[in-house]
């Protein structure tokens, strides 16, 4: 076991370049199964969870490369249709090879998925779906069986947006009989990446980045290749880690597009940000005023930043509330921030967050992936000591590098064995 020692109370200045999108590069990768050939995907951060879906392509039959931010996968042939409970129980992402598997092998059996401990995140919206274009599914002691031969073009409802469901849906239709609407369908920018990469193999895809998205089935695909997009919640952590420092960070190699929600937030709380077209500056203040937000599907505030966003509320003049709409267990991290000082109520899904002058050291322990995140940017500005951030695995999973890029802004932090 490893933590992360910080010394707070440095303001960053400096600038960061941003890592290809993880949630971008799980998908296209999964979609490299759907037919032979080499595939090339490029700008791939090297994190704990693309290591994992590679090895479950690998446990698969097939062949995949590095070389520096580039990986190419040499799909030519399949030797198992199963992805085992051992790789799968660390992601839940893995379910993202249902689709390709069913329709490259006709059939697969993949465990139920695992990973980060903030809500259910059920896969019931993917086997409806899949079963509806004409999969036989059914679940047998932790494990998804399923099988079909063609599969045929449907219309998708999705109760709610999912984004994996959106991308398994895809992923499965560009090689089924006839059309596929997929209506609700989640429109993040990682779902625009993927469709970019499964058009490079030709694909019939439109309407990705809006609620409806069309496609026409073909009968073969070839090798596709592709440039991951910047990672957008790493974007926004840096921006947020600029603003609680009182710091001046220039992020940079990202699409200030895809954080618009965040930006306006942080004008409202009195940060200035400037934004260029691939770069944004954040420069902090001394006077940070507490703003409510709303997780929502993109456009709207993403999930993914509440927890370090409620860190930098921790800090910031008055009262605000935080809701949380899209997970139901994604305020595990509050007790630790509390740790620190912070004064925060819970009642359901709503945090109300009552600004403090300052944050105090204290040893505290990572419940999920974006919880880590917030304890260390709360670590960044705690007084007194040292914070010490245990369970930093997870923090692995989704940020590239993350010690060096914050030493580089000036941040005092050291990763070490417990």
């Amino acid at each position: 076991m490893e933590r992360l020692v910080i010394k707070g109370g440095v303001p960053l200045k400096g600038k960061v370049k941003i890592s290809g999108a993880k949630n971008a590069a799980l998908p296209c990768i999964a979609a490299t199964i759907l037919c032979p050939g080499r595939h090339v995907i490029s700008n791939v951060p090297r994190l704990r969870d693309v290591n994992t879906i590679l090895e479950m392509v690998g446990t698969l039959g097939c062949d995949f490369q590095w070389e520096g931010e580039t990986v190419s996968i040499n799909t030519d042939r399949l030797m198992s249709y199963e992805c085992p409970y051992e790789l799968v129980r660390t992601m839940r992402a893995s379910i993202l090879l249902l689709g390709p598997l069913l329709v490259r092998e006709g059939r697969a059996k993949i465990s139920l998925p695992g990973g980060c401990a903030i809500g259910a995140r059920p896969v019931n919206l993917h086997l409806k779906a899949l079963s509806q274009m004409g999969a036989q599914m059914h679940l047998d002691r932790g494990y998804i069986f399923a099988r079909a031969e063609r599969l045929k073009g449907a219309e998708i409802f999705f109760d709610i947006p999912t984004v994996t469901g959106t991308e398994n849906v895809m992923m499965a239709a560009v090689l089924a009989e006839g059309k596929t609407l997929i209506r609700n369908a989640a429109k993040e920018p990682e779902i625009v990446d993927l469709a970019r990469f499964l058009r490079s193999m030709g694909a019939q895809i439109s309407g990705d980045g809006t609620d409806t998205i069309v496609v026409e089935g073909v009968r073969e695909l070839r090798a596709g290749s592709i440039s991951i997009i910047p990672d957008r919640i790493e974007t926004g952590t840096y921006m947020l880690a600029g603003a609680i420092t009182q710091g001046e960070v220039e992020i940079y190699s990202c699409i200030p597009e895809h954080v618009n929600a965040l930006v306006e937030k942080l004008r409202e709380t009195g940060i200035e940000v400037s934004v260029g077209e691939e770069m944004i500056r954040v420069r902090g203040s001394n006077e940070i005023s507490a703003v409510d937000v709303i997780t929502m599907p993109y456009p709207g505030f993403p999930t993914d930043l509440q927890a370090q966003y409620m860190a930098l509320m921790s800090i910031a003049r008055g009262s605000c509330v935080i809701e949380e709409t899209i997970f139901e267990n994604r305020f595990i991290h509050v007790a630790e921030l509390q740790r620190m000082g912070a004064k925060i109520e819970v009642n359901g899904n709503k945090a109300y967050v009552r600004g403090q002058k300052r944050l105090l050291a204290a040893p505290v322990m990572a419940t999920d992936l974006r919880a880590s995140a917030s304890l260390i940017l709360a670590g960044l500005v705690a007084q007194g000591g040292y914070t010490e951030v245990h369970r930093i695995y997870h923090l692995d999973r989704g940020y590239e590098n993350i010690e060096k890029k914050l030493s580089d802004l000036g941040a005092i932090l050291w990763r070490e064995k417990v």
